[in-house]
């Protein structure tokens, strides 16, 4: 497939771009910053412009194309830009520029007939990530059915940016598939960050005690470029088992203590359910901390 990705230099696109070109598609990144993969197609845009994010993906991605008798046009777009997370930049302008960029992708992609739309909303929408203090889900484990009510101005923007998915979905009756993506984590970063997570899992409590590994995010990616006829969905993404060493009951009973508990969890299960994306899209994580740190429980 043809692939116009963006954001593909940020903390989990630098990671995905590669991946999907590895798995024979042909990425363009499209960013602010270049990735530098020779792999991997960079073109500079600045998605808040609606002009540019139209240009960008009407046009070439690189000088190779010119050989081609007809301009080709673009399979799929992954739409992974953002101002990742709160206290980057002014609250304003985290909302504007997420919102803005999303509205313009999914505009250019329908308006061009580009078949199917992958965005990353975010596990913050769920209004427990970046709460002002404590904040638990209604119920555990918590699944796409959950009420999405943040209170911070990135998780507003990512649910805006659903909202807007599915109207353009409605509007055109495009795949449009939304990754509420969980905390990004890097291979290296296991033994960076994991150690204090396995000794005090309270480290983990606004994550839903749940990571995604970038690999895993690959694949589940992979996973929606080859599902096709879903029309509008959001899938959890996440890894099967949590980020930290305590078990299932000894969790909630530290920290879900009075939280409705929906259905039997195995020992070391994830508290953000993935079972939506095993059941529609066959993905099944393949990594975890448990490959490189000893489980001190084991």
């Amino acid at each position: 497939m043809r692939i116009f990705f963006t954001g593909g230099s940020g903390k989990a696109g630098h990671h995905v771009a590669p991946y999907l070109a590895s798995q024979g598609h042909r990425v363009t990144n499209a960013d602010l910053t270049p990735l530098g993969h020779p792999d991997v197609a960079d073109l500079r845009v600045d998605l808040t412009d609606a002009g540019q994010t139209y240009s960008a993906m009407a046009g070439l991605a690189t000088m190779e194309e010119l050989e081609l008798a007809e301009k080709p046009a673009y399979d799929a777009v992954v739409h992974f830009a953002a101002v990742p997370r709160i206290l980057l930049t002014t609250d304003d302008a985290t909302y504007a520029t997420n919102v803005l960029s999303t509205y313009h992708v999914l505009e250019a992609a329908t308006r061009l007939g580009i078949p199917k739309v992958v965005f990353a909303s975010s596990e913050t929408t769920y209004g427990v990530c970046f709460a002002q203090g404590e904040r638990k889900p209604l119920y555990v484990p918590v699944d796409e059915e959950h009420p999405t009510v943040p209170e911070d101005s990135y998780a507003m923007s990512k649910v805006a940016g659903e909202v807007t998915a599915r109207s353009f979905q409605a509007r055109t009756g495009t795949d449009v598939y939304g990754l509420r993506i969980n905390n990004v984590i890097e291979p290296h970063e296991y033994a960076e960050l994991f150690p204090p997570f396995l000794e005090d899992p309270s480290l983990r409590r606004r994550n839903v005690f749940a990571y995604i590994d970038t690999r895993d995010l690959g694949q589940l990616v992979e996973r929606c470029l080859a599902t096709d006829g879903l029309g509008y969905e959001v899938f959890n993404v996440a890894n099967a088992d949590m980020s930290v060493a305590a078990t299932t009951d000894e969790v909630r009973e530290r920290f879900y203590d009075g939280v409705e508990v929906r259905r039997e969890m195995g020992r070391d299960e994830t508290f953000y359910s993935i079972e939506k994306a095993r059941e529609l899209l066959g993905y099944e994580p393949q990594h975890s901390w448990r490959d490189v740190l000893d489980d001190p429980r084991a």
